[in-house]
């Protein structure tokens, strides 16, 4: 099997990851002026987000074809994204999810920039949520 292209996908091709999530039923998109990340073969297979803030990034998006799941995917293209950051990013996730991203040096955070934190707050009144950070400077 052919090995994935992760990149960055430029700005006016946000509209194909758009219908990548759309086309797996999922609620993401990709938000407007974000980084927007990809694996692709000749079509998109995996994509993700990444949103600066506060002098870091917030990720969210993280969505692999169900076809293409438990081949690594997710793991190489967060660590190509993050390659690619400066300062901390931060992300939410199910308790379930934590121990992947932990995986990737993200640890769980009360200390979130404020517009993050009352996102946060709002979230954990419909459904729990996990805040997670990854900061390069401090894992050196």
């Amino acid at each position: 099997m052919e090995v994935p292209q992760l990149r960055q996908l430029p700005d006016q091709s946000r509209p194909l990851l758009n219908k990548f999530y759309r086309a797996h039923r999922s609620h993401m998109r990709a938000p407007a002026g974000a980084r927007y990340w990809v694996a692709q073969h000749v079509e998109i297979i995996a994509g993700l987000c990444l949103t600066g803030l506060d002098g870091g990034h917030w990720l969210t998006g993280l969505l692999v074809a169900p076809s293409h799941r438990n081949q690594g995917l997710a793991t190489r293209l967060v660590a190509q994204a993050l390659a690619a950051c400066e300062g901390p990013v931060w992300l939410f996730c199910e308790p379930g999810l934590a121990s992947f991203y932990k995986q990737l040096s993200f640890g769980e955070t009360t200390a979130l920039p404020g517009s993050l934190a009352v996102r946060l707050q709002r979230y954990n009144q419909h459904k729990t949520l996990v805040a997670l950070c990854h900061d390069k400077e401090q894992a050196a």
